[in-house]
């Protein structure tokens, strides 16, 4: 009998607070409330077997996606330093990842909510664990994706973050690499994060930017500037000549994608430049 798999049991005794089930010559609890229906003596019927706080074997009918024989995907529920992070499967308690298989630096671990790529696992005494996916793991298991998905936008979690870089699986399985570089800021392990393919590599993986397209930077930066023009009677007090200071704190863009931008904007005559070196709308 394995801890954390999924097994057919024959159901022996009927009890107040539940039911006893036998498999394997063991016989196990069934709590009441582990029990998804009623059952008869003398049927079989699907468990799952956990171990309860006590390390004791016991028996549920709500069956996890993740086991000791299936990788799956699992929120987490719980942060603690001491120990790592709790998740939750739906059983009577939360299972531990241990902090062994989360990051170093605490700042990019998992955070309530977040989803980790585990598979279960039991330590000296018995008892339950997920441990987190590891890359050969994920290569093993990635989709690989097509030369056509270049350009495209994918959503995805982290599976393992670090200074090398953040090692994601997207929603359609593919095995994907977030450089430091193209990271707007650093996210944590098992957060879901929006990217865009930027190179599709022979064996299927992919690298991926957090940056939008350059169209699509322009096309936000224009419309920052029209925004700023409309709170400002349609003129302002800048320019292609502007410093990169000046346009840094109030766009927060670097003075060469603002030219960019002022050139899309004129091109579609929407605004123009002054003789007092100002930028205004056209009418």
């Amino acid at each position: 009998m394995k801890h954390g798999t999924i097994a057919k049991a024959y159901v022996n005794r009927k009890q107040h607070n539940g039911y006893l089930v036998e498999l394997e010559g063991t016989t196990l609890e069934l709590p009441a409330a582990q029990a998804v229906r009623s059952l008869s003596v003398g049927e079989h019927t699907d468990i799952f077997i956990y171990t309860d706080k006590k390390g004791q074997p016991a028996a549920t009918m709500n069956l996890p996606e993740v086991t000791a024989d299936t990788y799956g995907w699992a929120a987490a529920a719980e942060v603690v330093p001491e120990l790592g992070v709790f998740i939750n499967l739906n059983l009577p308690h939360d299972i531990l990842v241990p902090k062994d298989d989360l990051p170093f630096m605490k700042n990019v671990w998992p955070e309530p909510g977040d989803q980790l790529y585990v598979i279960l696992s039991t330590d000296k005494q018995g008892r339950l664990l997920a441990r987190t996916a590891g890359e050969e793991t994920m290569l093993e298991t990635a989709v690989p994706a097509p030369a056509s998905l270049i350009h495209h936008n994918l959503t995805g979690w982290v599976y393992r973050a670090g200074k090398a870089g953040s090692f994601i699986r997207t929603e359609n399985g593919h095995r994907a690499f977030l450089h430091p570089s193209q990271r707007i800021k650093e996210p944590r392990m098992g957060e879901r994060v929006d990217v865009r393919v930027v190179d599709v590599k022979e064996d299927g993986t992919i690298n991926v930017s957090m940056f939008p397209s350059a169209a699509e930077s322009m096309d936000k930066d224009a419309h920052a500037i029209m925004l700023y023009l409309s709170r400002n009677r349609g003129e302002i007090s800048f320019s292609d000549k502007s410093s990169p200071e000046d346009i840094q704190n109030t766009f927060h863009i670097s003075k060469a994608a603002f030219k960019r931008a002022l050139g899309q904007l004129m091109k579609k005559d929407l605004i123009e430049q002054t003789d007092r070196g100002t930028i205004r709308t056209k009418e």
